[in-house]
């Protein structure tokens, strides 16, 4: 049997938010079994997974991974960047316009 972490589980923070859902008859069999066999319960399971897989997706889709061809050219463009266009001032002006930063 592999213990299984609780990433979910800080003490300095409530668990006040709900979550409800509905699962398939076998879905939810499979998630008792793991949680059985990793020693925590199934809400305790379904967290943590549902947690790292949450934390997997968000990191995924802010950070960008570069070949390196890819690596070599971003760098380049950086060190000697092309001149702005005039399509690239029209977007930082529609940019300046629409977005409130804080």
């Amino acid at each position: 049997m592999r213990p299984s972490h609780d990433s979910v589980h800080n003490p300095d923070e409530r668990s006040t938010e709900r979550m409800n859902f509905r699962t398939k008859p076998h879905i939810k069999a499979a998630i008792q079994r793991a949680a059985a066999l990793s020693g925590v319960d199934d809400s305790v399971f379904t967290m943590n997974a549902a947690y790292r897989a949450a934390v997997e997706t968000i990191a995924s889709h802010e950070r960008t991974m570069l070949q390196p061809v890819d690596h070599a050219a971003f760098f380049a463009t950086l060190d000697d960047p092309p001149p702005a266009t005039e399509a690239l001032r029209a977007a930082f002006d529609r940019h300046r316009a629409t977005i409130v930063s804080r």
